[in-house]
């Protein structure tokens, strides 16, 4: 169909929400506007929100940590506080609780294990002693309770990165956000990169590659150390040399065959915003630098809407929307970038990606686009969500995408958090 369909919640920003009773389905029930949430879809279809950043007051972030499910047309209010910043009650470490809770935060990785199980890795938020610190606890949702896996309760902790390539229990990747993350055909959990602590404690962009597997972390590639530089070589040709540089708030997807992909991020250094638009993927534990450019700040150069082309790609950018479809086609919406004329701010253009070239699907190749809402529950040729970044995303059973709010433009043009839903099926 190629189309986009308002589901629920507003189509203007910064709205309050409705947590309706704990437990409870109702049609009324909509999780209030925030950015980068933690989302999973369990065996049985319905979809899963937890925490994520709610619009930032004068004085402090405001982190949520709600857990929210979505089924049959309806959000649930799971568990959690409906009050932002509330403490966490992480309990006795390996032992599952009703009154465990991880504490608010916003940023980590997330993923579901074979078992359906959900597991929930690090971000920025508040540890166990109320500070808004970077986190590196990791954490278990089964049977309706959460369980305290491994890491620390108390924030800003340097990774322990042990011997590459050897799985430890005493490893565990230092405290971050904003990482890259995937699933590989194994079922085992992989975390690229972010924002966060390296194994001296300092804290700016990171590098490393970890593998979770059979309970233990085993550092796979890249630095301890971070700041550091990628190296490309040669275009489409794996290396056991080749590494991606350090960044935070990369793209990441994994396909059928277990191959891992990396779009863009940021490199920083702290204060000045650049960005990247190299795509790279990691197969057979190397890495191979697919298309994209090695230089940073490059505008998307979008061909002709619909037409897949060599000569295409996105532009730079970071925090955008990613799926893969059940045809292995990677796909891409939205994120903070540059736009066909080099400008930077939020997007709303959505790409396919075929494995070997780009598809400008649909949105505008300019920042700033408002959203076309169309009427509530019905697909439209020219529905289009708004520009945003930090949105939560999902796949259902039948490859159609979902995609719930971040942070972005209304259907009026104003700026803020939303609480929208969209599908669409390709």
């Amino acid at each position: 169909m190629n189309q986009w369909t308002w589901i629920n919640g507003s189509n203007l920003v910064n709205q309050t929400g409705n947590y309706g009773l704990q437990g409870v389905s109702s049609a009324s029930n909509i999780p209030p506007p925030r950015g980068l949430a933690y989302t999973w879809t369990d065996s049985s279809g319905p979809f899963w929100l937890f925490g994520g950043l709610a619009a930032p007051t004068q004085q402090s972030d405001t982190f949520l940590n709600d857990l929210w499910k979505f089924t049959a047309g309806q959000w649930t209010w799971v568990g959690g506080s409906p009050t932002p910043n509330q403490p966490g009650v992480w309990g006795v470490q390996g032992i599952a609780a009703p009154a465990n809770i991880p504490g608010p935060r916003e940023g980590g990785a997330s993923w579901v294990d074979r078992s359906g199980n959900f597991w929930l890795f690090g971000g920025l938020g508040l540890d166990a002693n109320g500070n808004s610190e970077y986190l590196n606890d990791l954490w278990r949702y089964s049977g309706g309770q959460w369980t305290w896996v491994s890491g620390s309760k108390v924030g800003g902790q340097p990774g322990v990165y042990g011997t590459q390539g050897v799985p430890s229990a005493s490893n565990v990747p230092g405290a971050r956000s904003t990482s890259a993350n995937w699933i590989d055909a194994n079922g085992n959990f992989w975390l690229f990169g972010g924002f966060g602590s390296d194994s001296t404690g300092k804290v700016d962009y990171l590098n490393d590659l970890w593998e979770y597997s059979a309970g233990q972390w085993a550092w796979i590639s890249g630095s301890n150390i971070v700041n550091q530089s990628g190296f490309y070589g040669t275009q489409g040709a794996p290396s056991p040399a080749n590494v991606p540089g350090a960044r935070l708030e990369p793209l990441s997807w994994n396909d059928p065959t277990g191959t891992l992909w990396l779009f863009g991020g940021s490199p920083g250094p702290d204060g000045s915003f650049h960005l990247f638009n190299d795509l790279w993927k990691f197969n057979a534990n190397l890495w191979t630098w697919v298309s994209g450019s090695n230089s940073l700040d490059q505008p998307g150069n979008y061909g002709i809407q619909g037409t897949a082309a060599a000569s295409n790609v996105p532009g730079a950018r970071v925090s955008g929307m990613t799926w893969t479809d059940h045809s292995g086609h990677l796909w891409l919406f939205g994120g903070d970038g540059k736009d066909s004329t080099s400008a930077v701010g939020q997007l709303n253009d959505l790409w396919r990606y075929d494995g070997t070239n780009w598809t400008w699907i649909s949105g505008s190749n300019l920042i700033g686009q408002s959203g076309i809402y169309g009427t509530m529950g019905t697909a439209g040729s020219g529905n289009i969500p708004g520009a945003r970044n930090w949105g939560a995303a999902w796949i259902d059973s039948s490859g159609n995408m979902w995609l719930f709010g971040g942070n972005g433009y209304d259907s009026t043009g104003k700026l803020g958090y939303l609480n929208d839903l969209w599908e669409y099926q390709p």
